[in-house]
């Protein structure tokens, strides 16, 4: 008697192109109980007539697509699942002898009917949740601006010089800010690349040296920060410099005078440019002034300094800003030397603004249209100026002049990573789990042209209309 059950396992027929399917079929019983094989050459007892080659094709598509049905069907339960062969009818084996004769051999593959039954007891296999798609943190206005700093020489170009690589690093971590900082040491760098340079055989300095050395020196440097104004100045002029090269000079006398040149370039265009500047600036402050800067420039100390040195004696304010809190090293440095300092941070700007007589700031860099490039918040500090009538010094070397314009600080910015603005324990603290919450945050800001009274320039004191005149000076000199 046959079980209830549903079969649990597959079980299949042969294949009509198996030879035992070809030879025998069935075993009926003889007269004596002997059993008498049946070929495929003997006429089918059942009386039912052969399906045509066009309703086979027929029936092995539908079969086809009803095992694609399964398959998709499988994949999105996730659940195991067998397949059980059923039983061949009457059709099924007048395929199978067609396919015996040799007449239609495809007939095999559809000579199954193929159905699916899930496993009893079959462990259930969890869903696995979607992963949440990361929000963009990018700020769209700014989406241009961004670019990711290298903080580590991991995956830095083997022909990159070990000076240049500490170098990057410094300037990633604003161990050295400056713009005039930058300059001196990325030139310095480059300098004991020079040093350690030698021509390969079969080309020249000046062909070699340029493209195949300081290039990839430049591009690390570049990926670590963006090129600050007098930077990229410096490294046109020594490009120049390489280009000028005798191809007939000896290697240890080229690679001396690119030496010396940076030497010299180093002492005009910084050194002495910044003494000029800080005397100039020295002279302009008068006895009882009070002044105010904002965070940190080198050249502004300097000129404070000296004129504390020369017996003023004037008050000196300093507004800061975070994240960097530059004004606060150059705070605790005038202190020490004797100067009285006030501290405070932009939010108390309007109210510390009407102690003020003048106004000192220092620039990463003077565009050709007049406006004022540098960090960001000065152009808050000469706004304010400017409407409480207060006369505003920009001090800034002519290395730091180009030619570029800018109407704004969008087009043209530096944007820092957004974690610089997280204080430990405050309120940005999980600031990128926030939903529609976005930090931005630029280096630099411009200043109106029309908010500045003067530049003090080693080249003299200057209106800002006459910026490109001295750039275009400035140029003509080093050719």
């Amino acid at each position: 008697m046959p079980s209830s059950d549903p079969p649990t396992v597959a079980e299949t027929t042969p294949s009509s192109d198996s030879p035992a399917a070809s030879q025998v079929q069935e075993k009926p019983q003889g007269k004596n109980g002997e059993v008498k094989p049946v070929t495929a050459t003997d006429a089918p007892a059942t009386g039912e007539t052969k399906l045509s080659n066009a309703e086979l094709k027929k029936q092995a598509k539908a079969e086809k697509a009803a095992r694609r049905q399964q398959a998709l069907a499988e994949k999105q339960s996730g659940a195991p699942q067998v397949t059980i062969a059923a039983v061949p009818g009457p059709q099924q084996k007048t395929e199978q002898q067609k396919g015996a004769k040799g007449q239609h051999k495809r007939g095999a593959s559809t000579s199954v009917d193929v159905r699916t039954l899930p496993v009893r007891g079959a462990p259930a296999v969890p869903a696995i949740p979607a992963q949440p798609k990361k929000e963009d943190k990018t700020v769209e206005f700014f989406r241009h601006l961004y670019k990711q700093r290298t903080s580590t020489i991991a995956g830095a170009s083997k022909e990159v010089h070990p000076a240049v690589l500490a170098l990057g690093l410094q300037m990633s971590n604003y161990t050295i800010c400056g713009s005039c900082a930058r300059l001196v040491a990325t030139l310095q760098a480059f300098k004991r690349v020079i040093e350690t340079y030698t021509t390969p055989r079969g080309t020249s300095l000046t062909r070699h040296l340029t493209s195949h050395v300081l290039s990839p020196q430049i591009e690390y440097l570049s990926s670590c920060r963006p090129m600050s104004i007098s930077m990229g100045n410096a490294i046109r002029w020594l490009k120049l410099e390489v280009s000028k090269v005798d191809i007939s000079t000896p290697d240890s006398e080229a690679k001396e005078n690119l030496c010396d040149a940076i030497d010299r370039f180093i002492q005009e265009r910084v050194t002495f440019a910044d003494q000029v500047i800080a005397t100039s600036a020295a002279d302009k402050i008068r006895e009882g002034d009070v002044i105010m800067t904002f965070a940190k420039s080198s050249i502004v100390q300097r000129s404070l300094v000296e004129a504390h040195n020369a017996g003023k004696k004037f008050r000196v304010i300093v507004v800061d800003s975070r994240p960097l809190h530059e004004g606060k090293h150059m705070a605790a440095a005038l202190v020490t030397l004797g100067l009285e300092v006030k501290y405070c941070l932009i939010n108390g700007l309007s109210h510390n603004i009407q102690d003020v007589t003048k106004v000192m700031l220092g620039a990463h860099a003077m565009l050709s249209n007049g406006r004022l490039y540098s960090r960001v918040g000065t152009a808050l500090v000469a706004m304010e100026a400017n409407d409480a009538d207060k006369p505003v010094l920009v001090l800034c070397e002519t290395i730091k002049f180009t030619e570029r314009v800018a109407l704004d600080s969008i087009v043209h910015n530096e944007i820092a990573p957004a974690d610089e603005l997280v204080i430990s324990g405050g309120a940005l603290e999980k600031w990128g789990d926030v939903k529609k919450l976005q930090l931005c945050n630029p280096m630099y800001d411009v200043t109106p042209a029309e908010y500045i009274q003067m530049i003090v320039t080693e080249s003299g004191n200057v209106p800002p209309t006459s910026v490109p005149v001295l750039h275009r000076l400035g140029n003509e000199s080093q050719g």
